[in-house]
């Protein structure tokens, strides 16, 4: 829509950040970009929230929309007229979006346990972790995208936590492409789109991030 004024109030690491970053490259919306500190929100975010008072906000002339899943659910609405991200037929909607909810409460969840307890306490969590991503390769099967030949609402929610993976790999001492081998080669073909490569933070920057948090919790 011209003359739009779309403002992302976000943290650089944040996955639930890049799905919304993913969104609007692919409806190929423009939008100032403002990184926050979350250890002092600026009284826009706080105005922007004012429920939860946290990232992520998107700001859309004027009125904000939370929560990353929903914030994408509102672009592809907002923004119709190019690259759906959710299928119109109800019970494929229904299936990406129970897909994108197990992303956040397994793939979020376990990748968060993994880094935020020590080391002898991370094995049952790193178990969940890979049986859950091999639900998800299950899920994806032969298919490019989950949705099917176009990348869509379950791409957006997943593809973030790539970066995410090396951070917990070094962490937990394990190699998650040696148990999922197929969503690996699925991640790195989806990295081959521009929406994508350019949404997603260096996995390496985000591990030192985690390692220095770590390292705040004192688990390091």
């Amino acid at each position: 829509m011209a003359g739009d004024q779309v403002t992302l109030l976000n943290f650089w690491a944040s996955p639930f950040g890049m799905r919304v970053r993913i969104a609007l490259a692919e409806k190929g919306v423009k939008y100032e970009y403002g990184e926050q500190d979350l250890r002092n929100k600026t009284a826009l975010l706080l105005q922007m929230n004012p429920v939860h008072s946290k990232i992520l906000v998107l700001v859309h002339n004027g009125k904000p929309a939370c929560e990353s899943l929903i914030i994408v659910q509102y672009i592809n609405e907002a923004w119709k007229d190019k690259a759906p991200l959710l299928p119109s037929d109800p019970y494929q909607g229904a299936l990406s979006r129970f897909w994108a909810d197990f992303v956040d409460k397994k793939i979020y969840d376990l990748g968060r346990k993994i880094w935020t307890t020590k080391r002898e306490d991370q094995e049952s969590a790193k178990k969940d972790f890979i049986d859950s991503l091999k639900l998800l390769e299950g899920e994806l099967g032969d298919k490019p995208y989950f949705g099917g030949d176009t990348l869509g609402y379950v791409d957006v929610a997943l593809l973030p936590f790539y970066c995410w993976f090396y951070a917990y790999e070094t962490i937990g001492n394990f190699n998650i492409e040696a148990d999922c081998p197929k969503l690996i080669a699925y991640c790195k073909r989806c990295l081959q789109k521009e929406s994508v490569s350019k949404s997603l933070e260096d996995p390496q920057k985000v591990s030192d991030f985690v390692v220095m948090m770590r390292k705040k919790l004192g688990l390091e």
